[in-house]
C-alpha cells in the first residue's frame, strides 16, 4: 500500500473507530510500547483562535495523534500562531487557559501569531514562560534584540528536522500599537517591517542557512504570514521567492486552506500548506524513512457540528476542555436576548474549495456588521459609528443569545471611544478601509449613521509606509457618494465619530486618518458591553427583522 493510501486509510479508521478506542491512558503511555516504523508525521495547526471544540477539536486532534502513534509513526505537533485569543476561553483568562490546554496536548513547538499580542506583549511573554513547549520566531525584536530563538532542530528517527519561525510584520498594526510600547509611549518591539521585505527575507535565510550548517536534513518554516495581497511584501510567496533551502512552508494568518507548490529563488519547488482556522482542518506532512518528504496536505472537517462531539470522542483532552469551560459556564450561559435571524460574518452562498463558507465581513456589508455599528451609534449618541471588519470575529446564531455569544463576537475587550473628526478624515478612513478590495482586509469599515459607495474598478490611491500604515492618498478615489444621516458628507464639517480605540486611537489596521482627532471620551465602555446593553436596553432583548438580510441594509454599495 502506498504512503498516501496508508495515511488515507488511517484517517478513515480514526473517524470510524475512535469511539471504540480505549482513551484512559495518555498518548505517551499508549505509544511507548509500540515498535516504530521509521516514518514521521508532522501535524500542524494554525489560527485555532480558542476554537478548541470546533471542527476536529483538540479532542479529535489528540485522537488522531494517538492513533498515528499506535500505528508506529512518530509524530510532531506544531502550531503556526493565533491560538490564545478569539473566544471567551482566551478572553476571560487572557490566554492562560489556552496555554494550559496546549501543554496538555503536548505541543512540541509554536510560533507567535499577530493575535498572541492582543493582551499585550508583556502578557504574552509571561504566557511563554508557562508553556511547556518553545516559541520560536526569527524576526521579533525588543529594543533591537531577538525575543525568541529563530529555529529549533529536532532529531527524530535518525533525521534532523529544523523548524524556523517567522511572524508577520503586520502584527504592529493588526494588534493595538500600545501593546508594543513602553510606559513612555515608545515602540520597543519590532518585526523587521521594512517596506522592501528584505529584512524578513534575510533573517529567514540566515536561520535556514544556520540550521543547514548544523546538519538539518529537512527545513520546515512555520510561518504566520498568509496570502493576502495587502500584506505584500510579507506574504508566504514573497518569502519563498526570495529564499532558498526551505523544503516546506507551513503557513497561517489568512485562514485559507490553499496547498501550493511554487519556486524559490533558485527555481526549486517548495510546498506551502495552510490549514484554515478553528480546527476545521488539521495539517500533516509525512517524512518517509526511505523516501523523504512524500506528502503535505490537510484533513478537513466542513461540518458545523464538532467532530469530537458527533463521534462521541471521550479522552483526556475532551475531559480537560470540559473542565476548563465549566469554570466559565455560569457566566457565559446567561441569556441576554433573542435573534430572529443568524447575524453573520460569512457569505451565505459562497464557499471555498473545501466547502467552508467564505468570510464576508472584511470585504462587504453584513447584518452583523450593521448590528455592531448600530449598537455603538445608539449607545454613544455619536453622528456616525465605524467597526473594523477584522474585529468582528464570529456569527451570532439564530435563537437565544448568551453572554458567551457576545464575547465571541468581540473577544478583544476594546474600549469604545468618541472623537470629533472632519468630513475629510472620514473620507480618508473609508478609503483606507477599502484599499484591498476585492480581497478581504481587517480594516474594512462596517458603518452606522452613514452610507457610501465603492468603485473597485478604480485602483486604490492609498499609500503605506514601512509599517503598513496609511501614509497618504494620491489620485482618484474609490469611495463615492458618502452620506451622513442621508445628507452628503461635507469635508470641512466636524462630526462626532464612535468606534473601538484599536481603530480610532491606536492606529490599528494601519489607520492614520483619525490622528489628531479631538477626543471627547476615551473610554466609553467595553465593546462587548455595548452590544449587551443595546440588546437588553434598546431592543428589549429582541433582535428583529431589521437585521434579517445577511447582506445588510444597503449602507455599503460596491460596484465592479
Amino acid at each position: 500500500m502506498s504512503q498516501i493510501k496508508r495515511i488515507t486509510a488511517l484517517i478513515i479508521s480514526v473517524i470510524m473507530l475512535c469511539c471504540f478506542v480505549s482513551c484512559g491512558s495518555s498518548r505517551t503511555e499508549q505509544s511507548a510500547t509500540v515498535e516504530k516504523n521509521g516514518d514521521i508525521v508532522i501535524l500542524f495547526t494554525s489560527d485555532v483562535h480558542c476554537g478548541v471544540d470546533k471542527g476536529f477539536g483538540y479532542a479529535g486532534l489528540w485522537q488522531i495523534r494517538s492513533n498515528l502513534e499506535e500505528q508506529g509513526y512518530t509524530t510532531v505537533l506544531v502550531d503556526d500562531g493565533d491560538s490564545i485569543q478569539g473566544e471567551t476561553l482566551g478572553t476571560l483568562t487572557k490566554g492562560e487557559a489556552m496555554i494550559d490546554l496546549m501543554n496538555s496536548m503536548k505541543y512540541d513547538i509554536a510560533i507567535p501569531g499577530n493575535h498572541e499580542f492582543d493582551f499585550g506583549a508583556d502578557r504574552f511573554l509571561e504566557l511563554t514562560e508557562k508553556a511547556d513547549f518553545p516559541y520560536i520566531s526569527c524576526n521579533i525584536t525588543k529594543e533591537g534584540e531577538p525575543v525568541f530563538e529563530p529555529y529549533i532542530i529536532k532529531e527524530i528517527q535518525g533525521k534532523k528536522i529544523a523548524f524556523v519561525g517567522v511572524t508577520t510584520p503586520e502584527t504592529l498594526t493588526s494588534s493595538a500599537a500600545s501593546n508594543f510600547q513602553n510606559e513612555a509611549g515608545e515602540t520597543i518591539y519590532g518585526f523587521m517591517q521594512d517596506s522592501s521585505g528584505e529584512a524578513v527575507y534575510s533573517t529567514v535565510q540566515n536561520a535556514v542557512d544556520s540550521a543547514r550548517s548544523e546538519g538539518a536534513d529537512y527545513v520546515y518554516v512555520m510561518g504566520h504570514m498568509g496570502m493576502n495581497s495587502e500584506a505584500h511584501p510579507w506574504t508566504y510567496a514573497d518569502v519563498i521567492e526570495h529564499t532558498n533551502g526551505i523544503d516546506v512552508f507551513l503557513d497561517g494568518h489568512s485562514h485559507d486552506t490553499e496547498q501550493v507548490v511554487m519556486k524559490n529563488k533558485d527555481g526549486e519547488d517548495v510546498v506551502r500548506s495552510a490549514c484554515g482556522t478553528k480546527l476545521n482542518c488539521i495539517g500533516y506532512s509525512i517524512i518517509s524513512k526511505d523516501e523523504g518528504i512524500t506528502e503535505t496536505d490537510v484533513w478537513s472537517w466542513t461540518n458545523d457540528e464538532s467532530a469530537a462531539e458527533l463521534m462521541g470522542i471521550n479522552n483526556d483532552i475532551s475531559k480537560e476542555i470540559e473542565a476548563a469551560k465549566a469554570k466559565l459556564e455560569e457566566e457565559l450561559k446567561q441569556k441576554i436576548g433573542q435573534t430572529a435571524a443568524e447575524l453573520t460574518i460569512n457569505d451565505p452562498e459562497e464557499k471555498d474549495n473545501l466547502g467552508n463558507f467564505v468570510r464576508m465581513v472584511r470585504r462587504a456589508e453584513t447584518n452583523l456588521g450593521d448590528f455592531c455599528a448600530d449598537a455603538i451609534l445608539q449607545q454613544t449618541g455619536a453622528d456616525i459609528a465605524v467597526v473594523n471588519g477584522g474585529g468582528i470575529r464570529t456569527n451570532i446564531p439564530k435563537g437565544e443569545i448568551t453572554y458567551g455569544n457576545i464575547i465571541d463576537v468581540f473577544p478583544f475587550g476594546n474600549q469604545i471611544c468618541i472623537v470629533e473628526v472632519s468630513g475629510q478624515q472620514i473620507l480618508d478612513a473609508l478609503e483606507w478601509g477599502v484599499s484591498a478590495l476585492p480581497e478581504e482586509n481587517g480594516a474594512f469599515l462596517q458603518v452606522a449613521g452613514m452610507s457610501y459607495e465603492v468603485d473597485v474598478t478604480v485602483p486604490s490611491p492609498c499609500k503605506a509606509n514601512d509599517e503598513k500604515m496609511c501614509s497618504g492618498i494620491e489620485g482618484e478615489r474609490r469611495v463615492k457618494n458618502v452620506k451622513i444621516a442621508g445628507e452628503p458628507l461635507e469635508p470641512d464639517k466636524t462630526y462626532t465619530l464612535a468606534g473601538a480605540d484599536f481603530t480610532i486611537l491606536s492606529n490599528g489596521d494601519g489607520f492614520t486618518a483619525f490622528d489628531g482627532a479631538n477626543v471627547i471620551q476615551e473610554e466609553f465602555k467595553l465593546d462587548n458591553q455595548v452590544l449587551i446593553d443595546y440588546i437588553e436596553e434598546t431592543l428589549g432583548g429582541e433582535i428583529g427583522s431589521d437585521y434579517a438580510d445577511p447582506y445588510g441594509q444597503g449602507r455599503i454599495v460596491i460596484t465592479d
